[in-house]
C-alpha cells in the first residue's frame, strides 16, 4: 500500500527485526537485524542510527513504542520524521488496566475486569467475575495479551473435547498453582488481566487520525474463521472514535472490540498499525499512505468514502527467500548448508510490504520522488 500509493510515489521500504530470517523482511527492499532484549535507551541510540545511516524520512515503528514516542524532535533533527502517538498514549494502552480504566472513565464500554499479580488475588477475582455465570479468562496486562491468554476451564475434560481441536484453556488450580510456583521461585509475576471470556467474532476497526486525536477515518472488520467482513455499522466506529479522540492517538491505530451481552466493548486499543491493516485496501482508501502525507506535509490527499460491506478470503502465499538462511534443520540427518529457506507468508507479497507484519519488523521508508508530497 506503500508503493502501491495514489500519488505514484517512489518509496523504498527498510525494515528491521531481530531475526534475519524474518519473513516480513524479504518484502523490503533493504532489511538488517536489531538488537534484541536491549534498554529503551539503546534501542533508541540503534533506531537513531540506523535511520541516519540510510536517510529515512519517515519511521514507523509496531513495537518498541515506548523507547521512540518521546523522540519526534530528535529523530526530525536528523531527517526522520517518526510516526508515533503521544508518550502519554502508548504509557496508557500499553497496559490493558489502565486503558480499561482511563477508558471506562471516559464512557467507553469495557468489560468487567480485574488485575491480579499472585494466587489469592487471581483466586477471588476468578470467583467475583465467575458470580454471573460467564466463562472468565486470564491473560498478561501487557502490550501483546495473546502470549500467555488462557481460557479457565474446571470442567472434566469430555471426549468431544480432546477430538476438537485444540483450545487455550487452563484450570483454575494450575493457574494459581503457576504464579504460586513463581513467587516461592523468586521470579517476577507480570500482572494478569481476569475478565469474562467474550467468545464473539471480533471487531477490528483501523484507524487515521490528525495529532490530537481527531478521527479521520477508520475502516471496521470482523474476523470469522479465514473470512474478513468489512462492516457498513456505526456502532464500532462510534466507539473508535471516542477512544482515539480520548488518547489522542495520532495517525494509525487499532481498536478492536468484542460483543458482551450483545453490546460492543472494548477488548484491547493499540497505538499503532494492525497487522491486518493491508485487508483495508479493498475499501479503495489507502490508510498507510494517507498517514505518511499527513506525517510529513500535514494533509492526508483526497479521502473517498470507503467501500463497505463486501467479504474477504484470507488465504497463504509460498514466496522463495532468496540468500543462505542463519539455521537450518538437517534433513534424514544431513546437514543442509546453503539451501534458501522457504516461507510462507501472506504478508509477504502483499504491497504494504514489511508494515502489513506489524508485529514482526519495523518499517522506515524513504520517499524519494518529487511533487507535493516529496520529503523535506
Amino acid at each position: 500500500m506503500l508503493r502501491d500509493n495514489p500519488d505514484a510515489v517512489d518509496v523504498r521500504i527498510y525494515g528491521t527485526n531481530v531475526d534475519r530470517d524474518a519473513p516480513a523482511l524479504s518484502a523490503c527492499d533493504v532489511g538488517e537485524v536489531e538488537p534484541r532484549h536491549v534498554s529503551d535507551d539503546n534501542y533508541a541510540d540503534f533506531a537513531l542510527d540506523f535511520c541516519r545511516r540510510h536517510g529515512i524520512d519517515v519511521l514507523v515503528p509496531p513495537r518498541r513504542l515506548a523507547a521512540l514516542a518521546g523522540l519526534t524532535d530528535v529523530f526530525a533533527q536528523g531527517g526522520t520524521r517518526l510516526m508515533c502517538s503521544p508518550p502519554a498514549a502508548i504509557d496508557a494502552l500499553t497496559s490493558k488496566s489502565r486503558a480499561y480504566e482511563e477508558a471506562g472513565a471516559a464512557g467507553i464500554p469495557v468489560p468487567p475486569w480485574r488485575v491480579a499479580s499472585d494466587a489469592a488475588s487471581f483466586r477471588e477475582a476468578v470467583e467475583e467475575l465467575s458470580a454471573t455465570g460467564e466463562r472468565v479468562c486470564v491473560k498478561p496486562a501487557g502490550e501483546y495479551s495473546a502470549f500467555g491468554f488462557r481460557i479457565l476451564d474446571d470442567r472434566p475434560l469430555r471426549l468431544k473435547d480432546l477430538l476438537a481441536a485444540p483450545a487455550p484453556l487452563a484450570s483454575v488450580d494450575a493457574v494459581a498453582h503457576a504464579l504460586r510456583r513463581a513467587a516461592d521461585e523468586g521470579e517476577t509475576v507480570p500482572e494478569l488481566l481476569v475478565m469474562p471470556f467474550l467468545d464473539g467474532p471480533e471487531v477490528s476497526v483501523d484507524c487515521l487520525s490528525a495529532p490530537g486525536g481527531t478521527l479521520l477515518a477508520c475502516v471496521a472488520r470482523s474476523k470469522q474463521g479465514r473470512y474478513r467482513y468489512l462492516l457498513d455499522d456505526p456502532a464500532p466506529t462510534a466507539i473508535a472514535r471516542r477512544l482515539v479522540r480520548h488518547f489522542k492517538l495520532a495517525y494509525l491505530s487499532n481498536v478492536q472490540l468484542r460483543l458482551r451481552n450483545g453490546e460492543p466493548v472494548l477488548l484491547e486499543a493499540n497505538p499503532r498499525a494492525s497487522a491486518g491493516i493491508f485487508q483495508t485496501a479493498f475499501t479503495g482508501v489507502n490508510l498507510p499512505w494517507a498517514a505518511v502525507r499527513l506525517l510529513l506535509h500535514g494533509d492526508t490527499g483526497p479521502l473517498p468514502a470507503p467501500r463497505l460491506g463486501g467479504r474477504l478470503a484470507i488465504t497463504e502465499t509460498a514466496t522463495e527467500v532468496l540468500g543462505a538462511p542463519s539455521h537450518v534443520l538437517p534433513v534424514n540427518g544431513l546437514p543442509a548448508h546453503g539451501v534458501p529457506a522457504p516461507r510462507t507468508s501472506p504478508e509477504a507479497e502483499l504491497p504494504l510490504g514489511g508494515a502489513t507484519a506489524a508485529a514482526a519488523a519495523a518499517v522506515a521508508a524513504k520517499v524519494t520522488t518529487t511533487a507535493a508530497v516529496a520529503a523535506g
